[in-house]
Formats: structure tokens, C-alpha cells, sequence
């Protein structure tokens, strides 16, 4: 456990570099981005909280609302700051309010719309947090995520993100926040408490990543090049993904069994993306996630896309010959 003896040099200097990259007092790691927001959650909440929830958030907001046994719990319309904002103005005067968001929407690819969400909380008292999990690393012009693609850097209360994807690959997840929140987070957060800290080696690989990041930013605009091209080879295909300004093309196909072959089919061909049904995503939407890197080239981007055209096309012929 962290405080009896998990606590080392690596965790507090990628704490410190964590905080100095997204421009706040402090930050916070933890074993995994779900530990994150299982500790965050509940300990912001006291016992005349509403939690106002996009009903497209992780999994891991979903179940850390239902350990924080809010007042209230609103899951608004996805994306709606209109449906958000009627529920703020029912909340008592002194309410603490949580609206809790996604940055980067992980099965769509679509982004929150921050702009009206901070403007929406700062109306109505509410403290904004963000789930940036898809958005660090690879959006904003230095990939500082969703909050300085739309120019709101500083304007985001609580930010929890992972080091598991673009910011290492391993494991580990984190809070950034204020020194205050932080803090809190140490002395009441239970999988803070309770858990094991993030290994100090994704410590020092996260810390190694984030160094890279912020050394060379001109692999963030290599991302989103990469993501206009595959998209554009996708619907060469006859396929149309997703919208979406990240790093994540979904491309839809209905059918959850048809996803799943089409996804063993492409991996034939050498190429990795993931099917999705039901229960991730809705009945009848299950969905092919391609995700784009820096590392890809173009070559393997256009491979990607004609291995989904394939793979689509020949399994819809043959369910239409049973």
C-alpha cells in the first residue's frame, strides 16, 4: 500500500511532471485509470451530492457513481448541455454538483462538448470532472488533451487520465488537480488507501513517455494526419467510420457477430483492431475500433483500411447467401 510503503522518488517525480504538463497544482497516480475514478468519485462526494453523468461515460465512472451513492444521480443525454443544464437548475442551492464527462468518448470517438460543459458548470457552481483517458497524448497542439484542444486548459477542475495508453502503454492511470483535491484524494480515496501504488517501474517508463511527449510534440500532428488518411482510404472502401477529431476511427456494421469476424478476419491479414457488441455498445451498433498512432505509416494505414473493406465485404456476401 502506498502510504505504509509503496511511496517512492519515481511516483513523486512523475507527479511533479504530470502536474507541470497539464498546468496544475498537483497530481496523483494510481495503479490503473479505473482506480482513479473509482477513488476520485466518491471521495469528492458528501451526502447532499447530485452527479450529473453523459450517458456514454467508461464503465469505471459508471460503477464509481454507484459507490458513491450520490443524492442524486442524473445520466443526461449524450453530449446534451441543454438536457445537463435543466437538471443543474433543480439542484438545492447548496448541493455539491458533479458533472462527470468523458474527454474523448472511447466507442465513438466523438469529443465532449467542453466548451458549453465548462460554461454549464460555472453557471450552476458545479465542479467539472473529465475522464481525458483518449485525449492525453493526443489531442491539443503539445497532446495536453480535450481541454487544450478547445482552449480551456485551465478550466477543468479535475482531470483523471491513464498512462496506459498513449503515455506508455503499461499500465497506470492519474489525477490532476488541485494541491487541495489531491491531497484529499491521499487521505480519503480507498483504492489510495487500500490498494497497491502504481509499480515503480510504469513509473519511471510513464515518466519516460511523458518526456518523449513533451520533446517531440510534432508526433501529435503526426497522429491526426495519420487519422485523415485512414479515414479517407475507409470510405474508399465504401465504409463510413464514425466522426470524430481523435485518434479513434469506429467503423460501423450492426451486427455484434459480424464485428467480431470481421475483426478475426482482419487479423489474418496482420492487422489488429478490435470488434464490439453488445453489452459494450448498444444492440444492433456493434462497431470495428480502429485505432491510429504516431508510430503508423502510411503504407500500414492503407493496409488497414483495405483489410476492413475486405473483410466487411465478404462476410456480407456470405450472410446473404444463407
Amino acid at each position: 500500500m502506498r502510504f505504509i510503503c509503496g511511496l517512492f522518488t519515481p511516483h513523486l517525480d512523475l507527479e511533479r511532471e504530470l502536474a507541470e504538463f497539464l498546468g496544475t497544482e498537483a497530481a496523483l497516480t494510481f495503479s490503473s485509470a479505473w482506480a482513479a475514478n473509482e477513488a476520485t468519485i466518491p471521495a469528492l462526494c458528501d451526502p447532499g451530492t447530485w452527479i450529473l453523468s453523459d450517458e456514454l461515460n467508461h464503465a469505471s465512472i459508471v460503477d464509481a457513481i454507484r459507490l458513491s451513492r450520490p443524492t442524486r444521480k442524473v445520466v443526461y443525454p449524450h453530449a446534451d448541455v441543454d438536457a445537463l443544464e435543466a437538471e443543474l437548475a433543480q439542484a438545492p442551492a447548496d448541493a455539491r454538483r458533479l458533472v462527470i464527462s468523458d474527454g474523448v468518448f472511447s466507442m465513438e470517438g466523438d469529443l465532449a462538448p467542453l466548451p458549453a460543459l465548462v460554461a454549464a458548470c460555472r453557471r450552476h457552481d458545479a465542479i467539472l470532472v473529465l475522464d481525458d483517458s483518449h485525449g492525453t497524448g493526443v489531442l491539443g497542439p503539445a497532446g495536453r488533451g480535450t481541454a487544450e484542444h478547445f482552449g480551456l486548459a485551465h478550466e477543468v477542475d479535475v482531470t483523471v487520465s491513464t498512462l496506459g495508453k498513449a503515455l506508455g502503454g503499461a499500465a497506470g492511470g492519474f489525477v490532476a488537480a488541485s494541491q487541495a483535491v489531491c491531497e484529499m484524494l491521499e487521505q480519503r480515496a480507498r483504492p489510495q488507501l487500500f490498494s497497491n501504488a502504481l509499480a515503480p517501474s510504469v513509473a519511471c517508463s510513464a515518466r519516460a513517455a511523458l518526456g518523449i511527449l513533451r520533446a517531440e510534440p510534432e508526433r501529435v500532428a503526426r497522429i491526426h494526419r495519420g487519422v485523415a488518411r485512414l479515414r479517407e482510404r475507409i470510405l474508399e472502401q465504401g465504409l463510413k467510420p464514425l466522426g470524430g477529431d481523435s485518434g479513434i476511427v469506429p467503423v460501423l456494421v450492426g451486427d455484434t457477430a459480424l464485428a467480431i469476424a470481421a475483426s478475426a478476419s482482419m487479423l489474418e491479414s496482420g492487422v489488429f483492431a478490435t470488434g464490439f457488441g453488445y453489452p459494450v455498445v448498444p444492440e444492433g451498433t456493434a462497431r470495428v475500433r480502429l485505432q491510429v498512432s504516431a508510430a503508423h505509416e502510411e503504407e500500414q494505414l492503407d493496409r488497414a483500411a483495405a483489410a476492413i473493406g475486405r473483410a466487411v465485404s465478404a462476410l456480407t456476401a456470405a450472410d446473404a447467401e444463407r
